[in-house]
């Protein structure tokens, strides 16, 4: 993986980067006041959600071909089609309404409310939960847009509701929370941090307390006598299990980059999975331009199976996402167009490849499906080729 130095990354703005130095002020600020060392997770919360300054929480466009990255909605109205179906299923047997968290730029809500008021079966209510002032000004300006006789039905909330029932999607959510760093050195397993040095911010591995991340890391790091760097996401537990627990009658949706643990902690992946992206490049500096840039960690989806079961609900399918879709029909959409428009059925198969390609989206995205009180089966898991999760071994 290659660092900011050997890649070719466009410069930014003079105000971004006056703003990206001013997080970074409030950054090392916070690094003083907390003794010198502050662990990744506080960096990474810092950078991403700092109120007004962190990436998701300032005004810088983040998703689309002005931005850094592209998400599945964002590729193919397919996607959202495809879930509009697994949704349908969901909300004939419970009722209830849609929540989606992390909305993006709104094209999910737009393209599944769409394929739904068109088959008569949009919910009296869509929530969504957005932290991002930004991007939740860009969804109301794309849902007034695309639904202006329907934007009542929107609602934008900040937190979990005590009690859902319907259907939670939360698509590429899990992979930006806080992450734990944890580090096998020398035999001993660190909690790996962050310090100012006079070149900027720089790592300092410390002793891990006894406590659940010790715990964890001691459980997942294969054995070893090599150095073992990797992630662990207590707070994407936490929101799963939060939203289980939530859960009245319904089914929850997490899609996301990931692994089942055992994958996921393989003694070849010793350098972690923690990524981050800037103007559609990649790279492992999560220093690089705070609040410029998103970061990103790989989904540990056993993780995120038990915390659901430790809330009292049902783990109702793991999949690939290629698998996914087209168990909610993507085969029959893309080919029941009009045959006589050759260039747009080009266009849309290509950007359907993307999301179902080994190579792309549809190997490594996955799909985890919990729920409460549904006792049938699920129209994306049916006929989907089923992945293990480990879920009867033993931390």
């Amino acid at each position: 993986m290659s660092s900011p130095a050997d890649l070719s990354l466009p410069p930014p703005e003079h105000e971004a980067a006056a703003h990206s130095h001013a997080l970074a002020e409030r950054i090392a600020a916070a690094i003083g006041e907390e003794g010198g060392w502050i662990p990744f997770t506080r960096f990474m919360e810092l950078a991403l959600y700092a109120p007004g300054q962190g990436y998701y929480a300032a005004g810088a466009r983040k998703i689309g071909a002005g931005g850094d990255f592209v998400t599945a909605p964002e590729l193919s109205p397919m996607f959202s089609r495809c879930l509009a179906m697994q949704a349908r299923q969901v909300l004939d047997h419970v009722g209830g309404e849609i929540l989606e968290l992390g909305p993006g730029t709104g094209t999910l809500a737009a393209d599944l409310f769409e394929e739904l008021k068109a088959q008569g079966a949009a919910p009296a209510r869509y929530r969504l939960l957005e932290v991002s002032p930004e991007l939740r000004e860009r969804q109301r300006a794309r849902l007034a847009e695309r639904h202006p006789a329907d934007i009542g039905r929107f609602e934008w909330i900040e937190r979990l509701p005590e009690r859902i029932d319907g259907i939670v999607i939360a698509n590429e959510v899990l992979d930006v929370l806080p992450c734990a760093l944890v580090h096998r050195s020398g035999g001993e397993i660190l909690e790996r941090g962050v310090v100012v040095t006079e070149a900027g911010f720089g790592w300092e591995d410390a002793p891990l307390p006894d406590g659940e991340l010790k715990r964890r890391a001691q459980a997942v790091i294969p054995p070893g006598d090599y150095d073992y760097l990797t992630e662990v996401s207590l707070a994407g537990e936490g929101l799963v299990r939060s939203i289980a627990a939530a859960l009245g009658r319904g089914l929850a949706l997490f899609i996301d980059y990931g692994y089942a643990q055992a994958e996921y902690y393989h003694p070849q992946r010793a350098q972690g999975t923690l990524r981050c992206h800037y103007r559609h490049r990649v790279h492992n500096d999560p220093f690089f331009l705070p609040g410029l840039q998103d970061i990103t960690a790989h989904v540990d989806f056993t993780a995120m199976a038990r915390a659901a079961q430790s809330a009292g609900a049902e783990v109702l399918g793991y999949t690939t996402q290629a698998h996914f879709l087209i168990s909610c029909g993507l085969a029959v959409m893309v080919a029941g167009g009009d045959p006589g428009m050759t260039l747009s059925r080009l266009k849309v198969t290509s950007a359907v490849h993307r999301l179902i390609s080994p190579a792309e989206m549809g190997e490594l995205f996955k799909v985890l499906g919990i729920g409460r009180g549904v006792d049938w089966p699920l129209q994306g898991f049916q006929s989907a080729r089923p992945l293990p999760l480990g879920l009867g071994d033993e931390e």
